[in-house]
């Protein structure tokens, strides 16, 4: 079926409809809600619906895994960001609560030293990091580094 000119004419001339900003609904401890999906984008979203401190926290931390591990892979699953390599596995997460921003290396328990949080799950290590507390970037980047080179988590 074809378009009249008239209908064209109009088309062409109507202004584009701006969609209504998503709003992303907030679980337990300010971890945003977001649908499961690969790629960047679905990370960036997830960072920037982080509320307050964690948001910007969340954010240094991205970029850090990007700068030390620039082949990253990521990904959204289980309302949490997944890092990881291609035909690796993922090595680290990253999941908010309500007085701190966890960060998950899957294989923990390899890296030296370990990062400081037990888990139940053996070879898991985790590291809380706090509002106002200092990030010591050399540390996180030797275990990026090291985590990176490990085989990783396969769901």
């Amino acid at each position: 079926m074809c378009d009249r000119p008239e209908t064209m004419k109009a088309r062409a001339k109507a202004k584009p409809i701006k969609r209504a900003k998503v709003e992303v609904v907030l679980l337990s401890g300010g971890n945003p809600q977001i649908a499961k999906a690969d790629g960047d984008a679905p990370v960036q979203a997830y960072l920037a619906a982080l509320p307050g401190w964690k948001s910007d926290l969340g954010k240094r931390l991205d970029a850090l895994i990007e700068q030390h591990v620039p082949t990253v892979r990521k990904a959204v699953k289980w309302n949490s960001p997944l890092y990881g390599l291609e035909g690796q596995g993922w090595f680290l997460s990253l999941h908010a609560f309500t007085g701190f921003l966890r960060v998950t290396f899957f294989r923990g328990a390899s890296l030296r030293p370990m990062p400081p949080g037990a888990s139940k799950v053996k070879d898991t290590r985790y590291l809380d990091l706090r509002e106002g507390e200092a990030l010591d970037e050399v540390q996180l980047a030797s275990w990026l580094k090291q985590a990176a080179a490990l085989p990783g988590w396969v769901p």
